[in-house]
């Protein structure tokens, strides 16, 4: 299902391709924690194991917006609609994703002087799944199915999705923690910023906005990456917004100079983690929320609601 061309770029830039549609990628602070050297901020925040998580998408080159901050070739988008009769199983997807960790961890084991043993070992059984690194992952038709496939194997399992398909998460398994992308505070600022391929984005996202305080049963959070001089204004808004769906906990981070972002934003519109702080209690300043938590190396601020 991924053209060859689009595929051996993605094989340059490090992901392995997991069936028709899937990749795994190694994140950069899960070699940092193999290392002894840092830990990623959802250790701090959450409780994950670092060196434990698997960064996965069932849907890397799918999605319903070509956003300017996103890291990948956004040119590569294939569309937002997935036919479910050429997908793979998610038990494959699962055996295979694993499977492709291990392989990407190779190289490790032959720096045995540098690296933490115990947690080379244990990373070669990941028990949280990062289901984002690229694409959106509701487009993937059995994408309940997989969470459920996660979870049957002991998996804590986070779901990255930009909200631009409710209906999907109406009926959606819920995962361990949820997550919903909201990187624009009003309908004029998200078409610059996210670039939607779907007809209608903005109204979809207000939608799982209104429906977040029905999934209760799940960590709900939302996500704020702040592009400076893009979408840092109008705080009452996103107050207003994040308000409705009584989110469990909000992260605001910093857009990263990374990628093929790098060749549509500059690297001035990387806030500092100081720009982010205070952006974040200038939106606490509308808000019932508390300054929880904050990471700076990784430049993000949580906010939480209890």
């Amino acid at each position: 299902m991924i053209p060859n061309e689009i595929k051996k770029i993605l094989v340059r830039q490090h992901y392995r391709i997991v069936g028709k549609h899937s990749a795994v990628k190694l994140c950069h602070w899960l070699k940092k924690s193999i290392l002894d050297e840092n830990f990623c901020y959802k250790q701090k925040f959450y409780g994950i194991s670092s060196h434990r998580c698997l960064q996965f998408t069932p849907a890397v080159v799918w999605c319903s917006q070509r956003c300017l901050y996103c890291w990948r070739n956004t040119e590569q988008t294939l569309g937002y609609k997935m036919n479910m009769k050429d997908c793979d199983e998610p038990e494959f997807i699962v055996e295979e994703a694993i499977k492709a960790q291990r392989i990407l961890l190779t190289g490790y084991g032959g720096i045995p002087e540098r690296i933490n043993k115990r947690k080379f070992k244990e990373a070669q059984n990941p028990n949280q799944v990062a289901i984002s690194l690229s694409g959106e992952p509701t487009i993937y038709p059995k994408i309940s199915e997989l969470i459920e496939e996660f979870s049957n194997r002991n998996f804590t399992t986070f779901l990255v999705t930009n909200g631009t398909f409710p209906e999907v998460l109406e009926e959606l398994r819920l995962p361990t923690q949820l997550y919903v992308s909201l990187t624009a505070p009003n309908r004029e600022i998200y078409k610059k910023i996210c670039n939607p391929i779907i007809p209608d984005g903005w109204e979809r996202i207000n939608e799982t906005l209104n429906l977040f305080p029905s999934l209760s049963e799940t960590r709900r959070v939302i996500r704020i990456t702040l592009v400076k001089g893009w979408n840092d204004k109008k705080v009452e808004n996103y107050a207003n917004l994040i308000e409705k769906s009584e989110t469990d906990f909000v992260e605001i981070k910093s857009y990263m100079f990374l990628g093929g972002s790098r060749r549509r934003l500059n690297l001035e519109n990387m806030p500092s983690f100081e720009y982010v702080k205070d952006f974040a209690e200038k939106i606490n300043e509308n808000l019932s929320y508390k300054l929880k938590d904050s990471k700076e190396d990784s430049r993000v601020v949580l906010l939480s609601k209890k």
